[in-house]
């Protein structure tokens, strides 16, 4: 069968809640990363055959949001796409369903990824249309509705979340030493560039009229320890443990990366930047964000015939910090090992294309460790995990 890698990728920097990103659609930072991906990769937007972007919060944001990236990213209206809503399974699912059209011999070459801009979610008036003939008319932010709220369970994510620390018995006091560790370690990678390897600056708009170029994630805090996250209070339960600093932060940006054949990229003489090796999924009870990450990487273990053992690095999305730190306990990984860039409680996280970040952290992350195998994992609102192993051609 044919075994499709990854030949290069690119993130935008990802922008804060109502920060430097406010004004731009998801598609404008969808298309600024899929552009760079090319760029990195050598190739031209003709050479590629599909395009498959994860995007979450789609009201009000036009028809086939993933075309509409594609296109500003420089790929030729000829070119078909695919826009997918897995929720914050979005970006890696993205990638795994580019490998397996390579595999089933479809195509050779995909660009894959995701995008959100949380800030420019709308407000819905869902009974507008055919019922307010007079009198007020609620409004839903559809930001919560579409991207964090359990339809299952009615209530916020967070909340669920909540219920599930109390009976995992995972502290306070451990969310926010993970917390502040992932703030640590992004504020370090940044600072030693290994960041901005991965990364591609975004030029936006001041009000002055002028423009500035975004060049960092904006959330990251170098000076934040556990002793200060103590002093919060609980986001979302008065007796629960999940504070707005450790859960990931809301936020807007965009990954997308190059998904090639292996015999075309050898017919190029390019360099692969990762080799996928195989892809895990899981789905549990509504609430349960904290098991599926881990079922769904040893679902792909299994389909790879490996160990967790195996794995070099390992990047958990830090939808909250009880989540990563749960799923690092399941698969019994020391903790050296896990997010050594930071997360997404301190990076951030673009729901649509958090997914598409990991992998592309850990792809560069291994080629510069010159490590062998790693994995990525996230849980999706609804309760559902994916997962995706790469291995560094390299190593």
């Amino acid at each position: 069968m044919t075994k499709s890698v990854i030949v290069a990728g690119a993130r935008t920097p990802i922008g804060k809640f109502g920060g430097a990103f406010k004004a731009l659609k998801a598609v404008e930072l969808g298309g600024v990363a899929i552009r760079a991906a090319l760029e990195r990769s050598g190739i031209a937007g003709e050479d590629v055959e599909y395009v498959i972007m994860g995007q979450v919060l789609q009201a009000g944001a036009g028809q086939i949001t993933a075309r509409q990236a594609a296109i500003l990213g420089g790929i030729p209206i000829e070119v078909p796409a695919i826009t997918i809503n897995k929720v914050c399974l979005s970006g890696l699912n993205a990638i795994a369903m580019a490998d397996q059209m390579i595999r089933a011999g479809e195509v050779d070459t995909v660009v894959a990824g995701g995008m959100e801009s949380m800030s420019q979610a709308p407000y819905l008036m869902p009974k507008a249309r055919f019922g307010a003939r007079m009198g007020n008319v609620e409004m839903v932010d559809s930001m919560i509705h579409d991207g964090l709220w359990s339809t299952f369970l009615e209530q916020h994510m967070g909340e669920s979340s909540d219920d599930v620390n109390r009976e995992l018995e995972i502290s306070r006091e451990e969310q926010d030493a993970w917390a502040a560790r992932s703030h640590q370690r992004a504020a370090a990678a940044w600072e030693s560039g290994r960041l901005a390897e991965e990364s591609v600056p975004v030029s936006v708009r001041r009000r002055q009229g002028d423009s500035a170029l975004v060049e960092r994630d904006e959330g990251v805090r170098p000076d934040t320890t556990a002793e200060a996250l103590a002093g919060l209070k609980p986001a979302f339960q008065k007796d629960g443990t999940i504070t707005a600093a450790n859960a990931s932060q809301v936020s807007d940006g965009a990954a997308a990366v190059v998904v090639m054949s292996a015999g075309k990229a050898a017919k190029l003489g390019l360099r692969p930047l990762a080799e996928i090796v195989a892809h895990g999924m899981s789905a549990e009870r509504y609430a349960w964000l904290h098991t599926v990450p881990g079922l769904a990487l040893n679902r792909a273990l299994e389909r790879a015939g490996l160990s967790a053992d195996q794995l070099d690095l390992v990047e958990f999305n830090e939808a909250f910090a009880s989540v990563a730190l749960n799923a690092t306990r399941m698969l019994e990984f020391n903790e050296e090992r896990v997010n050594v860039n930071g997360g997404s409680v301190a990076i951030g996280h673009p729901i649509g294309a958090s997914g598409a970040r990991l992998v592309l952290t850990l792809a560069h992350e291994l080629r510069r460790r010159g490590e062998r195998l790693g994995g990525a994992a996230l849980c999706g609102g609804g309760g559902q995990g994916d997962a995706l192993i790469i291995r560094n051609p390299a190593a």
